[in-house]
């Protein structure tokens, strides 16, 4: 057999990376938890109709199918989840009747888009969401405490310092309105782009795919040029002389958020009026948010506010939400040795083997030292100690323990460090009990 290839855009972690995306998550999930969020998963798949109906694209969903299935089987029309807001919003009308509403939900899985790999997008990837929904009505403050609860999550990463971009679908829709242009929703999108392909692209699309005049063109593209990290862009939108109720409803709101985010985590919020977000789905806020140093990975949390996702017809159920792109964020890092783990194996102590012979003692004090919470494993061999301290050391594991006639001894091999102990006693040092990330 040929050594295999890796698939572009599937990234595989080795040990030591691993051990950082799961502290990673297991913060995010800590911090999603303090915050009242109820934990749920869902899952892999979805109705093709319900996934392209979303502003997504047939080339970016990955098609399930079965070898051996007949066109029209069971399985036909079903692709995997390219986010996890539209598998939630089918959730919540699945399950409307056992849930409690305002319900608050955190979500941490894989996602899969059959996009083109680049640094930062990957065709498979993990995120991590937070969304609060409500029966009819949402009320307005949620869309300040999802910003919030993100700051708190991100903030407690040891990663570069991060902005959060705000935006408001209400404002932009108007002012395109209010200078006269039509499909308001392609307009969106194609603002959308304006990072990846610049204002001159940006203008020439809106000219030939939503029939804008030059002018309305650089009307749009005026109002994408506005941003403040207070309430002065309200000022500034004014000034550009469109009106429209919409616009005004738009103002209001992206007002109150900037102002209520930055009054409570300052410096993190800024209005951004270029931010539209792609997706159909949003009606109100959009959020952006970028990594200092990184800003060429994109947005590495993005979300926004939807009224009308989740509606059985009878009943609407508005949300909003946020979501964090883990792979995005770390997988660059990791690769670049800007984060690592303290060992590439969970284990404190090793524990040695004099010969085959002590190893059933051997295992017993591992077993003790595992009832305490030690992370602890067994020499695979008793080979002579120095082998046995270097297998230690090449996985990072900081202490080897010694069982003989004087007793049973710890030996720290960082520093050479040996003394006898209690072994129902002992504990490491707190930064050694478990692996730990470290930044580069």
């Amino acid at each position: 057999m040929s050594r295999p290839q890796p698939l572009s855009g599937f990234p595989e972690l080795l040990p030591r990376q691993r051990i950082v995306e799961q502290q990673v998550v297991e913060h995010l999930g800590r911090v999603f938890e303090l915050h009242g969020f109820a934990n749920i998963q869902t899952r892999a798949i979805e109705p093709l109709d319900q996934l392209l109906s979303k502003g997504e694209t047939s080339k970016e969903v990955y098609v399930l199918r079965r070898l051996q299935a007949d066109a029209d089987g069971g399985d036909a029309g079903l692709g995997l989840h390219f986010d996890l807001t539209v598998p939630f919003a089918r959730y919540v009308l699945e399950n409307s009747g056992k849930l409690n509403f305002p319900f608050r939900r955190y979500q941490i899985q894989p996602c899969w888009r059959g996009e083109r790999p680049q640094e930062g997008r990957y065709r498979e990837f993990w995120q991590a969401d937070i969304d609060v929904i409500d029966q009819g009505e949402l009320p307005a403050h949620y869309e300040v405490e999802v910003a919030l609860v993100i700051a708190d999550a991100l903030r407690g990463l040891p990663i570069p310092p991060v902005r959060m971009h705000v935006n408001n679908r209400k404002l932009s829709q108007g002012f395109y309105q209010g200078v006269g242009i039509e499909d308001t929703e392609a307009a969106l999108r194609i603002i959308d782009k304006l990072d990846k392909i610049g204002p001159d692209a940006v203008a020439k699309l809106l000219v030939d795919e939503v029939k804008a005049s030059p002018e309305q063109a650089e009307a749009c593209l005026n109002l994408a040029s506005i941003s403040a990290s207070d309430t002065s862009f309200v000022g500034d939108i004014r000034a550009l002389g469109v009106t429209n109720d919409l616009l005004e409803e738009g103002l209001t709101e992206l007002a109150a958020v900037v102002e209520a985010a930055n009054e409570a985590a300052p410096g993190f919020v800024v209005a951004d009026m270029k931010i539209a977000r792609g997706l159909d789905y949003y009606t109100g806020t959009v959020y952006e948010t970028v990594m200092e140093g990184y800003e060429s990975l994109g947005s590495i949390c993005s979300g926004g506010r939807y009224d009308k996702l989740a509606s059985d017809g009878k009943n609407t159920y508005p949300g909003v939400g946020l979501s964090i792109g883990i792979s995005r964020i770390l997988v660059p890092l990791l690769q670049a040795g800007k984060l690592d783990a303290t060992r590439e194996v969970p284990t404190c102590v090793l524990v040695a083997v004099a010969n085959e012979d002590e190893r059933s003692n051997a295992n017993a004090l591992a077993q003790r030292l595992r009832r305490r919470g030690v992370p602890t494993q067994v020499s695979p061999s008793a080979a002579k100690f120095g082998k046995q301290i270097k297998f230690a050391d090449k996985r990072g594991i900081p202490f080897v323990l010694f069982a003989n006639e004087e007793g049973t001894q710890i030996k720290d091999i960082r520093s050479g460090d040996q003394e006898t102990i209690d072994v129902d006693q002992w504990d490491p040092p707190v930064q050694d009990l478990y692996a730990r990330i470290v930044t580069g």
